[in-house]
């Protein structure tokens, strides 16, 4: 067989490790793996590289994608489906494993049921909000480094007597604020799934201070919304732009609470916020071994004809689900922010 690999969406720590499991798979076993360039973009344009030993050594610990990435959607371009068509008329693939979001595995799951490709998705996101699965892979690597920032804030937050608030990645939920948040010993977390007003965080600051502590981490994540205890609510927004999937360009809410919990508090509050160095540079070790077992599951199911699935980790197993089933978004276990909460304020 002759089975496409592509990478969708954001780039994440861990892509060329699935890349890599999936291709050695494949290869093992006698079958040819096609790197589709720039996601989707690369099946409609016929825009492919074949895949071998050599192109697929040494990029295990590689942060991006060495296929390239794209949101090309062929559902929404201009003749995308008659340019895909086309290609599988002129040159066909046998499969198509798509590695990517929420997003992906909608368009994946329409590629099989609308234009007859067989495809294989494997989720991927550093929110870890794709449904049906326990992890995404990038997670863990996202969560290390707002862990990593939170540890350096604590000793200049200390140093100076200051509110240092860390603004990370998280637009409808708040998995890596929340596990970095414990894990790094925030005084107060923030995130889209729960409401935290500005007057309750300023409280546990002063009760903090009342203590003894001069300093207080807040981490937040850039889909929280800023609310007050009058009932005013308020989305941040990096810009009025959205993007191709009408999703307004988040960012800043950490500046605006800075504003209003210095105004409250008199103590002096600065921002860091962690943006895309979250989705960069090398996986962890745990994201390089969670991605080579999708890659390699992935390639399985290929090979054993069970298409118009996603790869899933439930547990300890590496499974799969119907692509059908994959739709809206995993939410945090609201337990783990209780957790956090015994040692807030």
């Amino acid at each position: 067989m002759r089975v496409g690999i592509l990478t969708a969406g954001g780039d994440c720590p861990g892509l060329n490790a699935v890349i890599r499991a999936a291709a050695r798979r494949l290869m093992t076993h006698g079958h040819q793996p096609i790197g589709l360039r720039r996601g989707y973009r690369g099946l409609a344009e016929h825009d492919w590289v074949e895949l071998d030993q050599r192109s697929v050594s040494g990029i295990l610990h590689l942060g991006g994608t060495i296929i390239g990435t794209s949101n090309y959607n062929p559902f929404r371009e201009e003749q995308g489906v008659e340019k895909v068509l086309s290609q599988q008329t002129q040159d066909p693939l046998d499969a198509v494993i798509a590695i990517g979001g929420e997003h992906t595995m909608m368009i994946t799951r329409r590629v099989q049921e609308e234009l007859g490709i067989p495809v294989v998705g494997v989720p991927k996101t550093i929110d870890n909000d794709v449904t049906h699965t326990d992890y995404t892979f990038g997670f863990d690597t996202a969560v290390q480094i707002a862990t990593d920032a939170i540890d350096r804030l604590h000793t200049t937050a200390q140093s100076h007597d200051r509110v240092m608030i860390l603004e990370v990645m998280g637009r409808n939920t708040g998995w890596i604020a929340v596990y970095a948040g414990i894990a790094g010993g925030a005084d107060a977390i923030l995130i889209p799934e729960l409401e935290l007003t500005v007057e309750e965080i300023a409280a546990a600051i002063a009760r903090r201070h009342e203590r003894g502590k001069d300093f207080s981490i807040i981490v937040v994540a850039e889909g929280a919304q800023l609310a007050f205890e009058a009932g005013d609510r308020q989305l941040v927004r990096a810009s009025e732009e959205v993007d191709q999937y009408g999703y307004p360009r988040l960012g800043g809410i950490g500046a605006a609470l800075a504003i209003e919990l210095e105004q409250r508090t008199g103590y002096e509050t600065r921002v860091t916020s962690l943006g895309h160095v979250q989705r960069g540079g090398t996986p962890t070790a745990t994201d390089r071994l969670l991605a080579t077992r999708y890659g390699a599951h992935a390639a399985d199911l290929v090979m054993a004809g069970e298409t118009g699935r996603m790869v899933a980790l439930k547990g300890a197993e590496m499974t799969s689900v119907e692509l059908s089933e994959v739709e809206g978004i995993k939410t945090i276990d609201l337990r783990y922010l209780e957790l956090a909460k015994t040692f807030f304020g």
